[in-house]
């Protein structure tokens, strides 16, 4: 898929390096939760390819569900509004619980999925990112496993979209208006 005439798209992270980073962080779940079922949960619908391409490279006996949650609407701003718009089918309880989250930009949402999901009371929960926003100082002390810091950029590709599209890219990409 290339970018409409309206948009130019710039590459940030090569699909060979999310590739080997997405490895690298399947093998050290696998190496932090041996012996134990992992719960892990999708934030739809921006993780859904990394959290697809996560769990393959993870040698263990896990469990997945997903949740959407809505903070953007079709805006390349946070609106400061987060909403559940599907909630886990699985029971938390006693759970590893590992929340897989595309990118922490403002913390928002991932402050509000994570006092949400802490009424459950999971065994242990924590976060892994593909990106984290460098410009985000206190990332939460949840977020284990990170995959890339990216800059100040609306970003596509990899499961991330503006507006629905630009998902599909396979890599990540610096959304530019031209």
């Amino acid at each position: 898929m290339t970018p409409d005439s309206n948009n130019e798209v710039t590459e940030l992270i090569s699909a060979e390096a999310i590739s080997q980073k997405v490895a690298e962080l399947g093998a050290q779940i696998t190496r932090d939760y041996k012996g134990k079922n992992p719960l892990m949960v999708g934030v739809l619908r921006g993780a859904v390819v990394f959290m697809a391409d996560l769990v393959r490279s993870i040698d263990l006996d896990i469990t997945i569900d997903f949740m959407a949650v809505s903070s953007y609407g079709e805006s390349t701003k946070s609106s400061g509004v987060v909403r559940i718009q599907k909630d886990l089918d699985e029971d938390l309880k006693g759970r590893h619980v590992i929340l897989v989250e595309d990118i922490i930009d403002t913390g928002l949402t991932l402050s509000y999925i994570l006092d949400y999901l802490a009424a459950r009371e999971p065994a242990s929960m924590c976060v892994a990112a593909l990106m984290v926003r460098e410009l985000e100082e206190d990332v939460n002390e949840s977020v284990k496993y990170i995959g890339f810091p990216i800059p100040d950029d609306f970003v596509v590709g990899y499961g991330l979209d503006i507006a629905g599209r630009l998902r599909n890219l396979r890599y990540v990409g610096a959304l530019k208006k031209t």
